[in-house]
């Protein structure tokens, strides 16, 4: 009898734990992620540089100690959607489905979620192409799995204006220009703002989540970057000063809809402290 009722209360324990755990982190109706490139944490945050990401910041939650995983660029993409390098350690556009390791679209899909990317400047829906004119294929991770259907990944044009035909989880990424690599922090800002403001508006009454963050700093910074969340889910004006990494931002967004973890997410954390609820 003590036995049995110490082996129910250890699996209530357990029970609650896993329970506990589920409930870190809020499950959006949609969330989109938006990745820009090479700029450090001050170089973004609190300039007259990036006035809508720092409105977005003012109205959300601003991740103070978040950082990329290595130099240069598309390790740390692959990172962001993979858990792990993939031993890629260059910018040298990959064999397109190279990996069939597990990732984020493939763990969506897996769990009856939707998942897209939308790709500036991509010459057609689809299109593996390594270079065209200012887009890059580095940036673009989902092209680097051969469990990721091509035909989720589609032009800019194809992001929707009705936001309820937004997939569970999608990933935008600006061209060479517009995601501040070769042009302007304020470029790229404006870019943002030009293309992501009505879903960032309607997020906010949505239950659904924008997430904004960069691959790398500008090596010289210890690569720490800017992360800014907005949207309902998330508590107004916060702030955290948790150290959290690409690896812990592909842990929340699988936690959110209770994916299996990729890579190094497995060891990961959630992103926690900045919720409503």
């Amino acid at each position: 009898m003590i036995a049995s009722f110490a082996l129910a209360a250890t699996s209530l324990g357990l029970w609650a734990s896993e329970s506990s755990a589920a409930a870190a982190v809020p499950t959006p109706d949609h969330v989109v992620v938006v990745v820009f490139e090479n700029h450090a944490y001050g170089q973004v945050i609190g300039t007259s540089s990036a006035p809508y990401i720092n409105s977005l910041v003012a109205g959300g939650a601003d991740l103070t100690s978040s950082y990329a995983e290595t130099h240069p660029s598309q390790p740390n993409y692959y990172a962001l959607f993979s858990g792990d390098t993939q031993d890629v350690t260059d910018d040298s556009c990959v064999t397109p489905g190279f990996s069939d390791e597990a990732n984020l679209a493939s763990e969506l899909i897996a769990a009856g979620k939707t998942w897209a990317s939308y790709n500036e400047s991509l010459p057609g829906e689809g299109s593996t192409v390594c270079k065209s004119g200012k887009y890059a294929q580095k940036h673009n991770p989902w092209f680097g799995f051969g469990n990721v259907p091509t035909n989720t990944a589609h032009t800019m044009s194809a992001f929707p204006t009705d936001y309820t035909k937004l997939p569970t989880v999608s990933f935008v990424v600006p061209n060479l220009c517009s995601d501040m690599h070769d042009c302007s922090v304020r470029t790229g800002d404006t870019w943002l703002k030009n293309n992501l403001k009505g879903y960032a508006d309607w997020a906010k009454t949505h239950n659904s989540l924008l997430l904004i963050t960069f691959d790398e700093d500008n090596r010289l910074s210890g690569n720490r970057i800017p992360t800014v969340l907005y949207g309902q889910p998330v508590k107004a004006g916060v702030t955290s000063g948790t150290t959290y990494n690409h690896y812990d931002v592909l842990r929340t967004l699988e936690d959110m809809y209770g994916t299996t973890h990729a890579g190094q997410a497995a060891n990961a954390k959630d992103i926690t402290g900045i919720w409503n609820s």
